[in-house]
């Protein structure tokens, strides 16, 4: 999306339907062809910076040196597992997951990213439904003994071979022999990336090679990164934004990525001054964040060029003020992992009022149509419907080894429903008014009420729950859970109830608001009304308690 490709400037439609735009050409390559193009062309430039606090303990990979390293990793992978296989990698965000990330890539095996936050259970649905072979981790994090975790989980895991802890990931590495590695095409499988269902069981949404290089491609360049730019990163890496558009994108624009350990305002200051960042990736709470620390106008940020968006609405307010206080602009992006990311962006030249109002015109070679969801029929501009997408690289072939959830959202004709209801300008610019299921974004997560409330369902004090999503200032949207108690003699108390999710789920997905309910609205056919329940929250019908 340079200014050289003038398409977005004078595409003017007449129905809500964007033809895919196919003027720029698609890289056929794997992600280990990209590092190899990107160590031929710059081999001493620095690819990867480990942006921890200590500057003087920060380790360092040239372009060259990451290579040699990912297929010293990959030489070890084939020594205790074989192509095609599946390798979870259980971790925030460290060096060493690039390493294992472009070795998998490399040794012609798929890449499960885990949430560091997962407990044992959530844990050991993801291992046993990618049917891993193998699990790298951190070994303690945030006070969760990790390694004690996966090693209880393992005995429940008949297919996971071997656990190995990041610690001794150097020692692995060295294990490896072989300079062989096996032929990997542009369409095999890189990355499984696990993303939360209204079943409220977690699907494996399979990446390939091109999909994943052009979708990053794209994003990293149409966002603003230019060529050699210095992405600062503290994107999870078990999201597409870290290990996807931070990691690749990076590569394929011959820039540098300086991974974060962890979202800390001060540091990702420090690190956009000391190694003079041009770039990152943050929602919109993390921006905010970033200008409110009392410390920022200590720092240098001249560097900084542009930052990119998403994950819940960017105010324009927030857009006008990264303009004024820090001279950048901010491009926006919007997609689902299914289409290995993003489906469609702002330009670096739109205005703030596209910044802010819209999620963009679409990605190149992505076709986009705004459809009934009843009939599937186009509406006319400016129409509401549900965003349907079809591509020739971006979409994913599939959930993992779930046909029938598959066939629910991807269409024999290949258009991919999103669920996700909103219209398009004559421009092809997007807007989203709401979702066609429940799903939650709290500070750029995603969240789907039924996996907690199946959980909270089988409290014994519970006899119904359900949870939704309430207006939040900081956050966007909080998880709030609606309870029906087995007795009102009995009541379960919002501590123990957090308590109990705490235990079964990660933080995130904690309610933090609890309501009490007699009974819940319901259809002349028994269906629930969550949406009336949502107003009673809003009108303060409800007994109530917030929990920080």
């Amino acid at each position: 999306m340079q200014l050289k490709n003038e398409v977005f400037r004078t595409t003017r439609l007449t129905e809500s339907y964007w033809p895919a735009d196919t003027s720029r050409p698609l890289l056929d390559w794997t992600l280990g062809q990209a590092l190899r193009e990107a160590a031929a062309e710059v081999p001493d430039r620095i690819a990867l910076v480990e942006g921890i606090p200590d500057a003087k303990k920060r380790r360092r990979w040239t372009y060259a040196q990451l290579l040699a390293d990912a297929e010293q990793t990959a030489s070890a992978l084939l020594t205790k597992f074989k192509p095609g296989e599946r390798i979870a990698v259980w971790a925030p965000n460290v060096v060493e997951w690039v390493l294992v990330e472009f070795g998998c890539a490399i040794a012609g095996m798929t890449m499960v990213t885990v949430n560091p936050a997962y407990k044992a259970s959530e844990l050991e649905y993801v291992l046993k439904q990618s049917r891993a072979a193998g699990l790298f981790l951190i070994d303690e994090y945030r006070g969760h003994d990790m390694m004690a975790t996966a090693n209880q989980v393992r005995t429940n895991t008949s297919g996971l071979r071997e656990v190995i802890g990041f610690s001794s990931l150097s020692d692995f590495i060295k294990s490896g022999t072989t300079k062989h590695f096996p032929e990997v095409k542009p369409t095999d499988h890189c990355i499984i990336m696990y993303t939360s269902g209204t079943t409220g069981f977690a699907k494996g949404v399979l990446f390939h090679h091109k999909g994943t290089v052009n979708a990053c491609y794209f994003t990293a360049e149409g966002a603003g990164l230019d060529i050699g730019g210095v992405w600062v990163n503290p994107m999870p890496m078990f999201h597409i934004g870290g290990c996807g558009l931070a990691t690749v994108g990076v590569i394929l624009q011959r820039g540098t990525q300086v991974l974060v350990p962890s979202f800390e305002p001060g540091l990702v200051l420090e690190l956009i001054e000391k190694e003079r960042g041009t770039f990152s990736l943050l929602v919109p709470t993390m921006i905010e964040a970033l200008l409110s620390h009392p410390d920022r106008m200590k720092y240098n940020l001249s560097t900084l060029k542009h930052f990119m968006s998403g994950a819940s609405k960017v105010e324009a307010s927030l857009v006008r003020r990264v303009a004024a206080e820090l001279g950048i602009g901010v491009s926006i992006v919007f997609g689902q992992t299914e289409m290995h990311g993003v489906v469609s962006q702002t330009h670096r030249e739109d205005s703030v009022k596209d910044q802010s109002e819209t999620l963009g015109q679409p990605m190149p070679h992505c076709e986009i149509k705004v459809a009934d969801p009843e009939t599937g029929d186009v509406p006319p501009i400016g129409g509401l419907g549900e965003f349907c997408y079809r591509s020739t690289y971006q979409t994913m072939d599939g959930y993992d080894n779930m046909p029938e959830e598959t066939v629910k959202v991807l269409t024999p004709d290949g258009w991919f429903h999103s669920g996700d209801i909103g219209s398009m300008d004559e421009r092809g610019y997007l807007r989203i008014t709401g979702r066609l299921n429940d799903m939650i974004i709290r500070g750029g997560e995603n969240i789907y009420p039924a996996e907690i409330e199946n959980l909270l369902k089988s409290h014994p004090k519970v006899a119904d729950a359900t949870v939704v999503g309430v207006p939040d200032e900081y956050w966007g949207e909080q998880v709030a859970a609606v309870i029906v108690p087995q007795s009102e003699d009995n009541r379960p108390t919002p501590d123990e109830l957090s308590e109990y999710c705490k235990a079964n789920l990660a933080g995130y997905k904690r309610p933090r608001r609890w309501y009490f309910i007699h009974e819940f609205p319901i259809t002349a056919t028994g269906k629930l009304q969550k949406y009336k329940l949502k107003e009673m929250i809003l009108q303060d019908e409800l007994e109530k308690e917030i929990l920080l």
